[in-house]
């Protein structure tokens, strides 16, 4: 039986409502695209994450052939607090710990997954901090009605509020190591130099860029 539920939260990668910010500087079909890779890249390591079920937490529904259609939920409607809080709770009928993780972090080591489950041995939650001052982990084993509630979220100060908010809900808290996540033009290129590097791992994403170099080398020689 799986010891956790990890709940990979993500949008439908459709052309014009997927990774927004990314639009003005690479438009909407190739925002898309990135989308669909960073999902992907996300969910194939989980395969091997053999302590824990895999579910997607869509905010609209969308189907895939590499998505179960039993392992996909919908958020609730709600601000995005309510939305995390009820995917969580949901997960922890099933499961002794949930974990919430964002889409948008291609080549997340595992690991980072397995220190969390064991942090939670002797901690209530679990925080992966990102490079930008939000979080693309949050693992608990109980959630207190509106532990998320009053949180700014995409600020640089979103982590830190959501460690004191989780603390004075009476939590203690663990953190794992500090990843990454894409949101805007300047994650993107972080990202590209990741790549470039070899540094992560993660094979779809990895393809949408060099496809979108492609064309704007192709571009440029016009």
């Amino acid at each position: 039986m799986a010891q956790a539920a990890i709940c990979v939260f993500a949008k439908p990668p459709v052309a014009g409502m997927a990774k927004t910010r990314l639009i003005p500087s690479i438009g909407k079909e190739r925002a898309a695209q990135l989308a669909e890779a960073f999902l992907r890249d996300t969910l194939a390591p989980l395969r091997n994450v053999t302590w824990a079920e895999t579910l997607v937490a869509a905010t609209a529904p969308f189907t895939r052939a590499y998505i179960p259609d039993e392992c996909m939920w919908l958020q609730p409607e709600g601000t995005l607090d309510v939305r995390v809080e009820a995917i969580l709770q949901r997960a922890l009928l099933r499961h002794p710990m949930a974990f919430a993780l964002g889409a948008d972090s291609p080549g997340l080591p595992t690991i980072y997954l397995d220190q969390a489950r064991d942090l939670l041995a002797s901690h209530d939650a679990v925080l992966g901090p990102t490079r930008d001052g939000g979080f693309y982990l949050l693992a608990v084993k109980n959630t207190p009605p509106g532990v998320l509630s009053g949180i700014e979220w995409s600020q640089r100060t979103t982590f830190q509020q959501t460690l004191l908010r989780l603390q004075q809900q009476g939590l203690s808290v663990a953190r794992v190591p500090e990843w990454f996540d894409v949101d805007t033009a300047d994650d993107l290129s972080y990202l590209r130099l990741l790549v470039a590097n070899r540094k992560i791992d993660c094979p779809f994403t990895q393809a949408v860029i060099e496809e979108i170099g492609s064309h704007a080398g192709k571009l440029a020689a016009i």
